[in-house]
């Protein structure tokens, strides 16, 4: 394709940074709606789907593109096509079937999928996309939405190591690091070691910080001296003073947390990595959405700790 040569040519003679790419995002949630935004504000000719038409119609009102009817005819024309959306299932929808990306990508095109999904979708999708003569990229991001609209989103990829530098220029359009982990599926299996990392965190700080506030300790105090030593973490920094408030409506939702750890504990039976903690974790976060906090912030797991 013309196309492919010219991104070749552009990236013997020093990058794709500074080149316009034909791009297509698929998915204008939390996370996409942003993502897509830097890749528009960097130069670059973005063409838009998403299912709800009306949140096409927002992100077009505050940047430069176009939008698309299917996910076929946003991928039509595109050098790499960029989705994220919801779960497995959501994925195969705007990938697969006649209306789906795959069917309107070029040849040589490249699939960049940030949707955290399982190992298994990703691995079969780039099978596709192989047969299909497709680039597929795992990238699941983590940074939550702050992340996602302040560019500095961690990027973790699997999939072919050619295919990743073709993409790597427009991923750093809202990357703060972006690494090639694996093959296919390598991307998707860090996600789910950093949803491990992070629910055990969580934990640990919702019971700290209770025991701060039963204590009757400042927990201004508190944030200043400890976060600054061995317990220091993103979740501490930006989650504890918040959670001494008891304000849990913004964030990562339980629901969302609760889909990724499934899939954390799902491929630990597969692969015989115990997980007691993550389980033990996830057996709490159905006590908050029972308790209606669905949409709640990751860092509700304090309200089963000042409840009685």
């Amino acid at each position: 394709m013309l196309w492919y040569r010219a991104a070749r040519l552009r990236i013997a003679e020093g990058g794709m940074g500074d080149e316009s790419l034909k791009l297509a995002f698929i998915g204008l949630g939390v996370m996409g709606f942003p993502m897509a935004g830097h890749l528009a504000a960097a130069g670059h000719a973005v063409t838009v789907y998403n299912r709800t038409g009306s949140r096409a119609e927002e992100w077009l009102a505050k940047y430069p593109g176009r939008a698309a009817d299917t996910p076929a005819a946003a991928a039509r024309d595109a050098e790499i096509v960029f989705a994220c959306v919801g779960n497995d299932d959501d994925l195969r929808s705007v990938v697969l079937g006649p209306d789906g990306a795959f069917a309107g990508m070029a040849s040589d095109a490249i699939f960049v999928d940030h949707t955290t999904a399982s190992a298994q979708v990703a691995r079969e999708l780039y099978a596709t996309a192989r047969e299909l003569g497709l680039g597929f990229l795992d990238a699941p991001v983590s940074g939550g939405q702050a992340g996602a609209e302040n560019g500095v989103l961690a990027v973790m990829v699997g999939g072919d190591g050619p295919t990743f530098e073709r993409v790597r220029a427009a991923i750093d359009c809202y990357a703060r690091v972006c690494s090639l982990i694996g093959p296919a599926g390598a991307g998707q299996l860090t996600k789910m070691v950093n949803q491990i990392c992070i629910a055990g965190v969580v934990q640990g700080l919702s019971e700290a910080t209770n025991f701060a506030v039963r204590a009757g300790l400042d927990s201004g105090r508190v944030l200043d001296v400890i976060s600054q030593g061995a317990a220091g973490s993103w979740q501490m920094q930006n989650r504890l003073p918040t959670m001494v408030k008891d304000e849990f409506e913004f964030g990562f939702a339980v629901d969302w947390m609760r889909k990724d750890l499934g899939m954390c504990l799902a491929e630990g039976d597969r692969i015989g990595a115990r997980l007691p903690l993550t389980a033990l974790v996830d057996q709490f976060y159905a006590e908050v959405q029972a308790m209606g906090g669905g949409r709640w912030d990751t860092s509700s797991l304090m309200r089963l700790l000042t409840r009685t």
